[in-house]
């Protein structure tokens, strides 16, 4: 087996395909040169100085202790017919079955003006360089991007004592393409009432600044002085190296309901690159980002990839994950069950109130795809309670 991609979906992938049976070689390849770790305290934890490296790398299961790890080098291209992956010196790695785990990129803005002081967060050295800046007396931080990351960047600023941190996007509400206008208001004033300033409704147009960024300039004109720029405004699936094998690879690596690519039953995607059909609401392929998502796929795709090279394909239903996604902002998280994205036309309180803790959820045709709570801990449990009953509702695609 190879794996193509060394974060957490490749580790995962590895781990069990030793556990759907698999007693054959795993060589797993990776870019970075270190072993997976969790991103996700990279901006909060990490970029607030309280983890260590240590502390964020995972640690294999004992079963997969033989597998061979190729960090520091990349994946450049694939002949999948004839089952040879190409790695960046050139070396040809033949493969009995292939696990697509290589992920996601930031994407970057293409404006006019210069780069340095312009930061992304994505990697370890990415929030360790971010934190060095962060911690300048004096540091003026416009956050591009009112996502995941980009309030996220923005809580920690603040929580580090940066006393002028703006937050840039083109929608009218932080976070409302997940969570609707409802929840995303409610997130804005948290987010003002802790000192954090947002520029809604406009775009970046260009950066001022000779050798490093000393502002940003908006799409009405507006210029916000700016010693440190985030770049938080997507991200690039990390599909290149599969071109020329006649995959749909617009939008990460589209899969069948199985997860297997192209076709090939020898082929399978992992993790956020991978597109898939989710059969518990439709029929429609998607990528998530979250973070219980490489290890969903990682444990399907290894049960179908190591049943097609034993010819066993009885027990093979589709891929029907609950995804699951929480995010840490100054004192307060919001924690998710389920898929709200589905069920923005309707969105109903459930417990609490927007001002303060509120649970909310989401329906599609009157079915609950998802809840997301906003607030303290008691608010976090108050959507766990409902992560039963969305796993008993009945997959809608057989």
């Amino acid at each position: 087996m190879v794996v193509a991609g060394a974060s957490m979906g490749g580790l995962r992938a590895a781990e069990q395909l030793r556990a759907a049976g698999w007693t054959g070689t795993i060589t797993v390849v990776g870019d970075e040169p270190h072993m997976p770790y969790n991103r996700p305290p990279l901006s909060k934890e990490v970029l607030a100085g309280k983890a260590p490296f240590e502390s964020l790398a995972f640690t294999p299961r004992a079963s997969a202790a033989d597998v061979e790890w190729r960090l520091g080098t990349s994946v450049t291209a694939a002949r999948l017919t004839e089952r040879v992956v190409v790695l960046d010196g050139g070396e040809e790695l033949p493969f009995d079955g292939l696990v697509v785990a290589t992920g996601m990129r930031p994407r970057r803005l293409r404006c006019a003006g210069p780069s340095a002081g312009r930061h992304t967060v994505r990697t370890l050295s990415d929030a360790e360089a971010l934190r060095a800046e962060l911690t300048r007396p004096g540091a003026r931080v416009v956050v591009i991007g009112a996502g995941f990351i980009g309030c996220e960047v923005a809580a920690t600023a603040v929580g580090l004592g940066v006393d002028d941190v703006t937050v840039v996007d083109p929608l009218p509400l932080p976070m409302v393409g997940p969570l609707g206008e409802l929840l995303a208001g409610a997130l804005r004033r948290r987010h003002e009432e802790r000192g954090v300033r947002f520029a809604l409704g406009t775009g970046v147009a260009g950066f001022e600044g000779e050798d490093r960024v000393t502002g940003v300039v908006l799409g009405d004109g507006t210029v916000l002085p700016a010693d440190v720029v985030v770049e938080s405004v997507g991200s690039v699936a990390n599909t290149e190296w599969l071109e020329g094998n006649g995959l749909d690879l617009s939008d990460g690596v589209l899969t069948d309901a199985l997860l297997r690519v192209g076709g090939w039953p020898y082929v399978v995607a992992v993790g956020d690159v991978a597109r898939f059909p989710n059969a518990r609401y439709d029929g429609v392929p998607r990528r998530v980002e979250h973070w219980s998502i490489p290890t969903d796929t990682a444990k399907h795709a290894a049960r179908v990839l190591v049943a097609h090279l034993g010819g066993d394909h009885a027990d093979l239903a589709p891929f029907a994950p609950l995804p699951t996604f929480w995010s840490d902002q100054h004192d307060f998280r919001l924690q998710s069950f389920g898929a709200p994205g589905l069920g923005l036309d309707d969105v109903r309180v459930l417990d609490g109130d927007p001002e303060g803790d509120v649970l909310v959820g989401y329906h599609r045709e009157d079915r609950l795809t998802g809840v997301v709570a906003l607030g303290g801990q008691s608010a976090a449990m108050g959507a766990a309670r409902y992560r039963a009953q969305l796993l008993k509702q009945p997959a809608l695609i057989a």
